[in-house]
């Protein structure tokens, strides 16, 4: 591996056009205004696919951590990268990778990119691609850990915002997360959504992403997401997807956790959110469910030793989920056993702070439970604008917005469709103290769940009050509105 200093010299600009792409990395750099100056730190250069060794990537992550050295790497080989091992970057200064369409890919079980001292990462036009063929009955977490694409590790004592920014690049085919970025000292107990455990660093999360394809990941390992963000401690989550698309995920195609203090703020352009959700896949596992998988009872009716117990024996018993419910006498007064699936999207704020999210001109389809899912407790308010999307053909609500605190929802939904999903068409409460306003202008409903009243569902639970706005709606499959004062313009 050769590190140049200033100006490239003639002989390597000649034959394989090193100077053209030298000078769109830099405009890529600058566009992003990564820090550095490109033109008096001359990149890193990559020249050959070999798995380590001289010109290889993993020579060049590892000069990268050196102190002082450029925090940029050109991908300059034509050949794909195979490797063995994880490739680790273990600097805290920030790292830039500019490749041209090439791949990184392994034919191991093993994560293919780990950041692991809480740098910022920028990586354009590179794929990851991991062995795939992962299911629930070829699991990858049976014989060790399961692999990921891309996995940033925050420093327990990271303060300001970790910057990961992805453009122009796909990853498939790991068993594990596609992108997982942790500011959790659990790792990977951290647990998911509002229940979810462990504490971090003050530091916040910021991820961006342009034209970036994830599809077949998270198939070899129960909770295995496309994008994964745990965020603990005091720092918030800024999320923003450009033109993107989430596939074939064993769990949810994006899931953002922030388990305490601190905002979630989402901003999602042109995304789509399809087919995701299946690694419980029901074909397999439905036929383990007991023959009565629910029940209500009086009190005094049934004791907790007369129902199902635990499913076990199965590909993957996490799969399944019990809720039983207690009278106070200790008899049951309800339970449910059923298939974890999960969602398009999942978005999850809990401690003191908002979460807020604009989606726009996007699809989310064929989720195998919601497409659209977002929940927010304790102290803070739920904001959901959604603008030209649709959400057709998920299993369960199209859109379902849940607000467990004292803080308010305000919705709006503006030319959106749902059709044709299993549950509601759009679902949203509020549980506590705060109120919940919703607008629904220009937006169809039609086909949802398998009953009356399925187009839309507004209910107020808590001792707020409640608003449903109607303009020039059609929700040909009805309105839920409980405790909400329906308003017609």
């Amino acid at each position: 591996m050769k590190l140049f200093g200033g100006a490239l010299p003639r002989s390597r600009c000649d034959g394989r056009s090193m100077c053209s792409r030298f000078a769109l990395v830099s405009a890529f750099a600058a566009s992003f205004g990564f820090a550095g100056d490109l033109g008096s730190a001359v990149p890193l250069v990559v020249s050959n696919g070999n798995d380590d060794g001289a010109g290889s990537l993993r020579a060049a992550l590892a000069a990268a951590a050196e102190p002082g050295a450029p925090g940029h790497i050109l991908v300059a080989t034509e050949d794909d990268i195979a490797v063995t091992t994880t490739l680790t970057y273990d600097g805290a200064a920030p790292l830039a990778i500019f490749g041209s369409g090439q791949s990184v890919t392994t034919e191991v079980n093993t994560t293919l990119l780990a950041i692991s001292n809480g740098a910022d990462l920028t990586v354009n036009g590179l794929n990851f691609r991991g062995p795939g063929e992962f299911s629930v009955e070829n699991r990858g977490d049976e014989t060790g850990e399961p692999g990921k694409g891309i996995f940033v590790k925050l420093r327990d004592d990271q303060t300001g915002t970790l910057n990961l920014t992805l453009q122009d690049v796909s990853l498939s085919g790991a068993a594990y997360h596609g992108v997982h970025v942790s500011d959790c000292d659990l790792g990977d107990a951290c647990g998911a959504g509002a229940t979810g455990e462990g504490g971090g660093s003050p530091a916040s999360v910021s991820v961006h992403l342009s034209n970036v394809t994830i599809w077949d990941v998270g198939n070899g390992k129960f909770d295995a997401d496309g994008i994964r963000v745990d965020e603990r401690g005091d720092g918030d989550i800024h999320f923003v997807s450009q033109n993107s698309t989430f596939e074939g995920v064993g769990a949810d195609g994006v899931e953002l956790d922030e388990g305490q203090a601190g905002d979630v703020i989402a901003t999602v352009t042109g995304n789509t959110f399809a087919d995701n959700g299946g690694y419980c896949a029901p074909d397999i596992l439905a036929p383990f469910l007991p023959e009565e998988d629910e029940g209500e009872f009086e009190d005094g009716e049934v004791s907790a030793s007369d129902i199902p117990g635990d499913v076990t024996g199965t590909p993957d018993d996490a799969c399944f989920e019990r809720d039983v419910e207690l009278y106070d006498s200790g008899f049951v007064k309800a339970y449910e056993i059923e298939l974890d699936l999960d969602d398009g999207i999942d978005i999850d704020e809990a401690g003191d702070g908002d979460l807020r999210v604009l989606m726009i001109a996007s699809t989310i389809r064929g989720n195998l439970d919601e497409g659209f899912d977002v929940g927010e407790q304790d102290g803070g308010g739920l904001y959901v604008w959604a603008w030209r999307t649709d959400a057709q053909g998920n299993t369960d609500d199209g859109f379902r917005g849940d607000e467990e605190g004292p803080g308010s929802v305000n919705v709006l939904l503006y030319d959106v469709q749902s059709e044709d999903n299993g549950g509601y068409g759009a679902r949203f409460r509020q549980e506590d103290q705060g109120d919940i306003s919703v607008v629904v202008d220009n937006t169809e409903t039609s086909g949802n769940g398998d009953g009356d009243k399925m187009g839309l569902r507004v209910q107020q639970s808590g001792t707020g009050t409640g608003t449903l706005t109607m303009r020039n709606a059609t929700i040909s499959d009805g309105i839920d509105a409980r405790n909400v004062d329906v308003i017609q313009e």
